[in-house]
């Protein structure tokens, strides 16, 4: 699903125009990356937490040459899923599973 589909879905879900949803949409994901990009979890309960983690110095390996090659410490976003979400994840029907 991309945003377009997801913008859709939502407008229909909440029985609401689709205009009104891309600007709440872009907002949230606006405040989302805004709060994590200055080191504040954000948690929405029962969906998960996005966060800042930072990834210490490590040596690492060029895959062509096997040379040893520095990786520099660095900050990433990371999202942890909730439990519902991990459960409704679990519990859903796939190819895979069925």
């Amino acid at each position: 699903m991309n945003k377009t589909e997801l913008i859709a879905a939502v407008a229909e879900h909440a029985d609401l125009d689709k205009k009104t949803i891309a600007k709440a949409l872009d907002a949230t994901l606006d405040v989302v990356q805004l709060a994590v990009a200055a080191g504040d979890p954000v948690a929405i309960i029962g969906f998960g937490t996005f966060e800042t983690v930072e990834r210490s110095e490590r040596t690492g390996r060029n895959p062509q040459t096997g040379a040893e090659i520095r990786i520099p410490a660095s900050k990433a976003p990371k999202f942890r899923p909730g439990s519902t979400f991990k459960g409704l994840v679990a519990d859903s029907k796939s190819p895979v599973n069925a």
